[in-house]
């Protein structure tokens, strides 16, 4: 008979179950869209995973969490931090990976991952939502566009305009005002890109920059996004193949790895790196 291990990633604006079997194999996966850390949320998540996957609850195994939330997934046997869940994901994945940088909704990350597959080093934004997916919805809203088409707007954009990559709040008012101005929305959305991407770049001076690199997080989804961090770093960016469910997937991961030994040949720890932070100079408390 199988065995089923569930991970679930609580995160500030999604929630994301994934389910793999014994063989490390990702049986079944869910992204929910939700305005906060949400119960309900999470609760649709796991149920459209056990859906899809054709299982009931009392046939998962174990349950790790991760998140924001993750101490709000019921039933849970552990829980383990976003950079550990993300980093066991994406080794699974791209087991030679050097650098991981996840963007999500409201935070951004840099990880680097040794030759064993482990965590070396993190640095982490989650104060401003400058280089995160906030800035982008900023952009859309200010754009009066939907946030899945920015990516192929600012692609089209030529000019470098001045926007802020220090905040948030005043790059909206800088967007609003390149508008009023009657600047092309492609340059402004190309604009907008580059700031997130140097918001990034900071990021990664901290941590030190290694290949391959691996980016997630909903961010990934965007084509712009990929490019110009491409550009930026100097070196292709990988974008698993679904990169808004890396963190589950590490989280039912170390599930599985905590009855069975790792596919990779090495035991995971939990977390043992060293941390960089990363202040905002302008704000002095979160967005």
């Amino acid at each position: 008979m199988s065995s089923y291990f569930l991970g679930v990633d609580l995160g500030s604006t999604t929630a994301k179950a994934a389910i793999v079997d014994e063989n490390a194999a990702l049986v079944a996966s869910s992204v929910v869209q939700m305005g906060a850390v949400s119960r309900q949320g999470m609760r649709r998540a796991i149920d459209a995973a056990l859906r899809h996957a054709g299982l009931r609850p009392e046939e998962i195994t174990r349950i790790v969490g991760t998140g924001y939330g993750r101490r709000l997934v019921p039933d849970v046997d552990r829980t383990f931090t976003e950079i550990t869940c993300h980093a066991r994901g994406v080794v699974e994945w791209q087991p030679d990976v050097g650098l991981i940088v996840d963007i999500g909704g409201q935070d951004s990350k840099a990880i680097t991952i040794d030759d064993l597959g482990l965590v070396d080093e993190f640095a982490m934004n989650d104060r401003c939502a400058s280089g995160t997916g906030r800035f982008f919805e900023v952009l859309a809203r200010a754009l009066e566009c939907e946030v899945d088409e920015i990516g192929g707007l600012a692609l089209r954009g030529t000019a470098d305009l001045e926007v802020s990559s220090m905040c948030a709040t005043f790059a909206e008012t800088e967007i609003v005002s390149l508008v009023a101005e009657g600047a092309d929305p492609a340059d402004i959305a190309a604009s907008v890109h580059r700031a997130v991407t140097a918001r990034i770049l900071g990021l990664v001076a901290l941590v030190g920059k290694r290949t391959p690199v691996v980016l997630t997080g909903g961010v990934a989804k965007n084509p712009a996004a990929i490019e110009f961090l491409a550009q930026a770093l100097d070196t292709p960016v990988i974008v698993p193949r679904d990169p808004q469910v890396t963190g589950a997937f590490g989280a039912a991961l170390l599930a599985r790895d905590a009855t069975a030994p790792s596919t990779r040949g090495e035991p995971l720890p939990l977390i043992s790196a060293t941390s960089s932070g990363a202040d905002c100079s302008v704000c002095t408390g979160p967005n």
